[in-house]
């Protein structure tokens, strides 16, 4: 299963955002044992490097963001998906956009995030972190 996570889970985990770093922890836990694929955005990796170092204050940041890599699958921002979120109507956050159309490009299964409101006209299936993993225990 491939699912492409938003930048807001991916700060949730690394700066130990409560309440939500639990969720985020098990999550990138099941990235970690192989049992599904992390899709990111490339642009998902410098939003949460100024977050850290700059809004949070957090130091080391590079090493953090370096070690939280091996998880997860980056995709670059191209012209194409650009283009796509600008040009978007629908989607009044142009990084929302930009967020959805890595997500399309990237062949995902759902995409996880806590700001569920953004992603409402998604062609692919969209749940919060506690959404997905409840749904993962109750498939099995």
């Amino acid at each position: 299963m491939k699912i492409f996570i938003d930048t807001n889970v991916i700060i949730d985990l690394l700066a130990k955002r409560k309440p939500f770093y639990q969720e985020s922890l098990k999550l990138f836990s099941l990235a970690d044992s192989k049992q599904i694929e992390i899709k990111i955005s490339a642009l998902s990796l410098v939003n949460t490097h100024y977050i850290l170092s700059d809004v949070m204050k957090l130091k080391n940041t590079r090493p953090i963001i370096g070690k939280f890599k091996v998880l997860v699958e980056s995709f670059a921002l191209n012209d194409k998906i650009l283009e796509l979120a600008l040009n978007d109507p629908k989607f009044k956050d142009f990084e929302d956009g930009i967020q959805y159309y890595t997500a399309l490009e990237s062949q995902v299964n759902s995409i996880i995030t806590r700001n569920l409101k953004d992603f409402k006209n998604s062609k692919i299936p969209v749940m919060s972190p506690k959404e997905f993993l409840a749904k993962r225990i109750s498939e099995r």
